[in-house]
């Protein structure tokens, strides 16, 4: 999501808002079912394990935020050291972590499908390998006092965003020729200091791209209603996911497996009950201290509403649909911008053993 991640963890209201696979793993107790047939969550097994612990670093964002919730809780209640893993969070420039993970320097981390395709497709070894956010993050969003209520309803408005670049970029034009659009029958207004939320509220703008578990529950949060255009009824990009290097899903396969399984394990626990990770994650994040406890469960909340979708609920917590990534690589091609010159083969953007039993 380049630069736009790192905006999406500064405004959540916070301070400023891993080797070898040798040895058996091992899985906390109780692993969760994905809703696949008869699945339970891949990399479950049998504790048993006198091996020496096997480090991961894993690649988180920009900064340290409730949106990581479901990692700090799987440290937190030990469902990483249970799987026989040492886990350590880097935080940092999403742009600078698909190349970390590239290298292996950094064993599995969090990016978007419209982060993915455009690396691959440039020759960074990576797969996408688990999906987090089943739903993509990346909004429309406007007052519901503006009377905007689709797409087609943005016509002629003024619409804040961050620059033509990124995610949200890309989000917005599918949008738009959803409805035989171009992004000139707007009056786009450029945010280069990500500051379009702002000037929604302020009324500067009719609209603002942001995220959907940020800007529009602030804004909710303050009195003020608001309206959620979302683009997966129109081009079902890939949300964030885990990500590793092609290197390290050789080498460090098990252990990967069984972090997949242990952090999914949590995000069940916090679909039960969000509440569950909002302590936790100030234990292993300490920055998450001096925000609202109040904000920081709304944004959970709206975190988890977006890990489900229709295709995960038939295929399982974190299962990858292709056939959207196939939809979203040939439409970042025809984009023509230089980005994608060519799609990429399904299996060079994507790898679900993890996910297998």
């Amino acid at each position: 999501m380049n630069a736009q991640l790192r905006r999406l963890a500064a405004l959540l209201l916070l301070p400023v808002i891993a080797a070898c696979s040798g040895g058996p793993t091992v899985v906390p107790s109780g692993c969760v079912t994905t809703g696949a047939p008869g699945g339970a969550s891949p990399g479950c097994a049998n504790p048993s394990s006198s091996a020496a612990p096997t480090k991961l670093v894993v690649g988180l964002g920009y900064i340290q935020s409730i949106q990581f919730a479901p990692f700090y809780l799987a440290r937190q209640k030990g469902y990483y050291s249970a799987a026989g893993l040492d886990v350590t969070f880097q935080n940092g420039n999403d742009d600078t972590l698909v190349t970390l993970v590239g290298q292996g320097a950094v064993d599995i981390g969090l990016a978007d499908g419209t982060s993915v395709i455009p690396a691959v497709a440039n020759g960074v070894p990576i797969r996408y390998v688990t999906t987090i956010y089943a739903k993509f993050p990346n909004i429309v969003f406007t007052k519901a006092s503006s009377g905007i209520k689709t797409v087609a309803d943005l016509k002629g408005k003024k619409l804040g965003t961050p620059g033509k670049y990124g995610s949200s970029w890309i989000m917005l034009q599918a949008m738009l020729g959803s409805v035989g659009l171009k992004p000139s029958a707007l009056n786009i207004q450029l945010y280069p200091d990500y500051g379009q939320g702002a000037a929604l509220a302020q009324g500067a703008v009719d609209a603002a791209t942001g995220f959907v578990n940020n800007e529009p529950v602030q804004l909710e949060l303050s009195g003020t209603p608001a309206t959620v255009i979302a683009v997966d009824a129109i081009l079902p990009l890939p949300g964030n996911g885990l990500i590793a290097g092609v290197d390290t899903l050789r080498d460090k396969h098990v252990a990967l497996k069984a972090f997949v399984a242990a952090t999914l394990h949590a995000m069940a626990d916090i679909t039960a009950d969000p509440n569950v990770a909002i302590d936790a994650s100030i234990a292993q994040a300490p920055n998450l201290a001096t925000a609202d406890k109040a904000t920081m469960l709304a944004i959970l909340k709206a975190t988890v509403a977006i890990w489900s979708s229709d295709y995960t609920a038939a295929h399982g917590t974190g299962a990858i649909d292709r056939t959207a990534w196939q939809k979203t690589a040939d439409f970042m091609v025809g984009l023509k911008d230089g980005t994608v010159a060519s799609a990429p083969p399904i299996d060079k953007l994507v790898d679900d053993s993890l996910l297998t039993p």
